[in-house]
């Protein structure tokens, strides 16, 4: 059933790879306006399926405000730069112009890492943070977000970082460590390897570990071995979603 809602607060849209989720955001309390919609992502996950999902939630939800979906890719001025966990058809395609032709609606996409990024640096684990905080999502890849005194610099990608001869994010995902079996200790061991290499690189103030094994942080972020303090997100997998509704709204 179609919500007659008639909300103007902003929406956020997580696209991911098994779903596709979406709620109206309060950004006064940084939390859902009522509850989230999920459907399914669609097999193959191209732009024309993946607007029509859109539509689909736009249209359960309800409410006229601005829209805010997250790519889990490099984006750039709305157009999708990379494809390493979605359908490659994505490479080179405006997203903001494909669904805001099918919603009618103004719609902004960034990068999923980004929006939980700023979301963090908003409402949760970075906020008030100065210098240069790392927030890091650990799922099926590994993305990052770069906050230097709360502002974002998009698209950092260093879930792709060359670690030990290898992509960083097919040895340390949580997706690797499902796929493998690993016991917490034996992941712990493959982050310690991963953050230590972006530490060098970088010299961050903090790192912030989202995702949804975050709520699971107990178990294994004591037993990452770094220099710099690392602590849990707070908004977990509500990040995404909050995240693109605040950058819709600033925008």
């Amino acid at each position: 059933m179609t919500s007659t809602s008639s909300s103007h607060s902003p929406v956020g849209i997580d696209f991911g790879g098994s779903g596709i989720k979406g709620a109206l955001v309060d950004l006064e309390r940084g939390d859902f306006e009522g509850e989230r919609t999920r459907i399914p992502t669609p097999d193959p996950s191209t732009p024309d399926a993946v607007a029509a999902v859109l539509v689909e939630v736009l249209e359960k939800l309800g409410g006229d405000g601005p829209v805010g979906v997250t790519v889990p890719g490099v984006v750039r001025e709305g157009v999708v730069r990379s494809a390493a966990n979605i359908d490659g058809s994505w490479i080179g395609t405006d997203a903001s112009a494909v669904f805001g032709t099918v919603t009618g609606r103004r719609v902004l996409a960034l990068n999923d890492a980004d929006a939980a990024g700023l979301a963090e640096a908003t409402y949760g684990a970075a906020r008030g943070q100065r210098g240069l905080v790392i927030v890091t999502t650990l799922g099926t890849g590994i993305g990052s977000a770069l906050l230097q005194d709360g502002v974002l610099v998009p698209n950092s990608e260093l879930g792709h970082l060359e670690v030990e001869g290898r992509n960083a994010e097919s040895h340390a995902a949580n997706s690797a460590r499902e796929k493998e079996d690993l016991s917490w200790e034996e992941w712990s061991e493959r982050l310690t390897t991963y953050y230590r290499t972006v530490e060098r690189l970088l010299s961050p103030d903090l790192f912030v570990v989202g995702g949804g094994v975050s709520k699971h942080a107990d178990q294994f972020l004591p037993m990452v071995r770094i220099e710099t303090p690392i602590i849990p997100a707070v908004l977990r997998n509500k990040a995404g979603i909050i995240g693109a509704a605040l950058h819709a709204s600033r925008a």
